[in-house]
C-alpha cells in the first residue's frame, strides 16, 4: 500500500491501472487480469456500468462534434487513455481534415499505443506524453514543438480524468493553467465521478485507495467549480445522461458531464 499523500506514479506491472480498467469496460483487449477483476468487482455491484462507460465516450464525441462545428480545429484530449474507434480526430477531421489533434497521457505503455495505433497513421495527430498534474510542462511542451496555437481556439476534454486527482493536487489549478492559455472562444468537456452514486459504488471505490487508478469523487457544486473561467452551455453539469438523450436510464454510479466555453 502507498501512503494516502503519495502522487500516483505511471502505472507499473500488477499495480492496477485506470486506463487499462476504462478499456475493460468499452470491452477492449488491451487489460490485465487485475483490472478485470477490479472492473468485475464494480459490474458486481452496477452492472450497467459498461453502459455508463459507452456514455461518457459517447458524450466525448458529442463535445468534439459541438467544438468543430464552432469552427474549432485545434483539439487536446487529457488523460487520453487506451485508443477506442472513433476517437477524437476522427470526429474532428471527418469535419474538417486539416484539424489537429493531441493526445495525452501519463502511462508511457497507454503513450505506446497512442503512438502506434493514432499518430503514426493520421496527419496532424501526435501522442504526447505527460501528467496533467504538472500543467505547464505539457503546456511547455504543446508550444515548444508548436504543437497548438494558443492564439486561436482550442477544445481540451477531460474525460473521466479529474476524479483521479486528488484535492491536494490542486484539481482546480490545473484546470485554470490551461484555461488561462486558452483563446477566447475555446472549449472544456469534462467528466467526473460523482458523490451523489450509491453508497455501495462509492464503498466499492475504496479498494482503489493508495494505487494509481484511486479516485476522487466530487459533488455537482465541486465539478462545477472547475469551470470557473467557462460559460457553461446548457444543461449544464449534470449526469452524463442528460447530454445524450431524455429517455437514457439513471445509473447507480453518477457521472457528472459539462460542456463550457471561455469568454473574452
Amino acid at each position: 500500500m502507498t501512503d494516502d499523500n503519495r502522487t500516483p506514479q505511471p502505472f507499473e506491472h500488477g499495480h492496477l491501472n485506470s486506463a487499462r480498467i476504462y478499456d475493460y469496460l468499452l470491452s477492449g483487449k488491451d487489460n490485465r487480469e487485475i483490472d478485470r477483476d477490479m472492473g468485475d468487482k464494480l459490474l458486481s455491484h452496477a452492472p450497467e456500468l459498461k453502459t455508463l462507460a459507452w456514455f461518457c465516450r459517447s458524450f466525448m464525441l458529442k463535445a468534439v462534434q459541438l467544438a468543430a462545428d464552432a469552427g474549432i480545429r485545434q483539439f487536446i484530449d487529457l488523460g487520453s487513455g487506451i485508443p477506442n474507434s472513433p476517437n477524437v480526430h476522427e470526429v474532428a477531421q471527418e469535419i474538417d481534415p486539416s484539424s489537429r489533434v493531441v493526445y495525452v497521457d501519463y502511462d508511457p505503455v497507454v503513450h505506446t499505443h497512442c503512438d502506434a495505433l493514432l499518430a503514426a497513421k493520421a496527419d496532424g495527430v501526435t501522442a504526447l506524453l505527460g501528467d496533467i498534474r504538472h500543467p505547464h510542462k505539457i503546456l511547455d511542451e504543446l508550444k515548444h514543438r508548436t504543437l497548438i496555437d494558443f492564439n486561436e481556439p482550442v477544445a481540451v476534454s477531460l474525460i473521466g480524468v479529474m476524479h483521479y486527482v486528488m484535492e491536494f493536487e490542486d484539481p482546480a489549478g490545473i484546470i485554470a493553467a490551461f484555461r488561462d492559455e486558452m483563446a477566447s472562444g475555446s472549449y472544456l468537456a469534462l467528466t467526473h465521478g460523482s458523490l451523489d452514486s450509491y453508497p455501495e459504488i462509492l464503498q466499492v471505490l475504496t479498494a482503489t485507495k493508495g494505487t494509481s487508478a484511486q479516485v476522487e469523487f466530487r459533488t455537482a457544486a465541486q465539478t462545477e467549480a472547475l469551470f470557473a473561467g467557462f460559460e457553461l452551455f446548457e444543461p449544464g453539469v449534470v449526469p452524463v445522461q442528460e447530454w445524450l438523450r431524455p429517455d437514457l436510464p439513471s445509473t447507480r454510479m453518477v457521472m457528472l458531464a459539462g460542456i463550457g466555453r471561455k469568454g473574452k
